[in-house]
Formats: structure tokens, C-alpha cells, sequence
């Protein structure tokens, strides 16, 4: 997608920190009373794609509109440090998760690697029913701006959808530097029936709906932290 294809972006990213869309406030993933399933709802990423446009590259983007003030300042803030002389031609931006954190006022950040093809073998992590935890992903952009990155997630129990979000992260150029962007806060659900093992699929979309990451794994809910974490 190009920089300044569709001036609609211009309102969104001004709302935006450096680090992507900041959005506060809790959610509660469920309870034993009110757990609840999402079956008849469908994962509709491929079929709302918007229609962006040709893709420039971020050499392109650049020269574009040399004569407009506005857009001008508003490139030099979106691309920030980036060193304009060694940027490249290419068309596709790259974004490489280095890791997620699970951060919690009940205990010290868990750090989880993510492996490159995002199966992570066996149980991943466990959370302690009823805490309140926040997302907290390290993440790299190299040779283009990757515009309106976006993160989903969907878990399930026994077979049956229990939860599922979607929250924007942000725009970002390219940087040698990582980002961290730490998502709202959630609270995992308590009870006899939240307890037990969970599936869930994550994945981080653009603006162009392709897909970074694709992340598949399991948890378990307990009365506690997990010792061996």
C-alpha cells in the first residue's frame, strides 16, 4: 500500500503514538457463568481486505507530493529515524515477532520466544484464573512502512470458540531498532469450568491483509502460576 494512496490514513495514524494505536481499558475473556461461543462467527480477514491500490516502494513514497507541506512533515514524523540514504526498492514490508511477554502485577514478566514457523511445542504457557495480564510483543520492520498492523486471537475449549478479539497496533517504518507495543489489558476468566487446556490461533494482518505471523498453541488456565515459570 502506498504512503499517501489513501489520505484516510492520514486521520488514523495522527491518533497514533510512535509505537502504534494505544488502547486502554480491561476485558474479561470469560467465566464459568458466562462462557461463551462464537461458532457461527467467521473469520471474514480475506473477504474485507480493502482495495489499497499498487504498492510503492518506500524510495517511491518519498518522492511522491515533494511540494505539499503537510504531507512532507507528516512523512518526516511517520518515518522518524529511518536513514533516508540507505533505504531500499523493495516493494514488501517485513516484520519479524522476536518474542511476546505476559506481563501481570502478580509476578515477574513471562518471556516467551516465538518460533519461526509459530508452532510452539506443547503447553506454551499457563495462566493463574481470575489475574489480570497484559501482551507485550518485540517486534522488528525493515525495508518498507507496514501500515495498519492489526493482531486477532481466538481461543477454544474442547472444541468450542470461547473468545475472540482483534486490536490494532499501529503503523511503523523501518527501523534496525525492535518495537514493543503492549496490548489492553484482559482478565483470564475463573471457576471449576475456565479451568482446564485451551487451543488459540493468533495473527498479526496489515493494511493489505498479509499475514506476518501466524501463531497456533496451547495454554492452561490453573488456580496458580505455573511453578516451572
Amino acid at each position: 500500500m502506498g504512503l499517501v494512496d489513501d489520505n484516510k490514513n492520514k486521520e488514523k495514524e495522527a491518533s497514533e503514538d510512535e509505537g502504534g494505536a494505544a488502547r486502554g481499558g480491561g476485558r474479561q475473556m470469560s467465566d464459568d457463568s458466562s462462557f461463551y461461543t462464537t461458532d457461527q462467527e467467521e473469520d471474514n480477514d480475506d473477504e474485507s481486505a480493502l482495495q489499497l491500490g499498487p504498492q510503492c516502494s518506500l524510495k517511491e513514497q518519498l518522492e511522491k507530493d515533494k511540494d505539499d507541506e503537510s504531507l512532507r512533515k507528516w512523512k518526516e514524523q511517520l518515518l522518524g529515524s529511518v536513514d533516508i540514504n540507505n533505504i531500499g526498492e523493495t516493494l514488501d514490508p517485513e516484520v519479524k515477532f522476536l518474542s511476546v511477554a505476559i506481563v501481570s502485577p502478580e509476578r515477574p514478566d513471562m518471556v516467551l520466544s516465538i518460533p519461526e514457523d509459530g508452532k510452539p511445542q506443547g503447553l506454551w504457557f499457563t495462566l493463574k484464573e481470575g489475574s489480570h495480564y497484559r501482551l507485550k510483543f518485540s517486534f522488528q520492520v525493515s525495508n518498507n512502512i507496514v501500515s495498519g498492523l492489526r493482531y486477532t486471537n481466538t481461543v477454544w475449549k474442547s472444541g468450542l470458540r470461547v473468545f475472540s478479539t482483534k486490536d490494532m497496533i499501529g503503523t511503523f517504518s523501518p527501523q534496525q531498532e525492535p518495537y514493543t507495543h503492549e496490548m489492553p489489558e484482559e482478565t483470564a476468566p475463573s471457576g471449576f469450568m475456565a479451568r482446564g487446556s485451551y487451543t488459540a490461533k493468533s495473527k498479526f494482518l496489515d493494511d493489505d491483509n498479509k499475514c506476518h505471523l501466524e501463531i497456533n498453541y496451547t495454554f492452561d488456565i490453573r488456580k496458580d502460576w505455573a511453578s516451572a515459570d
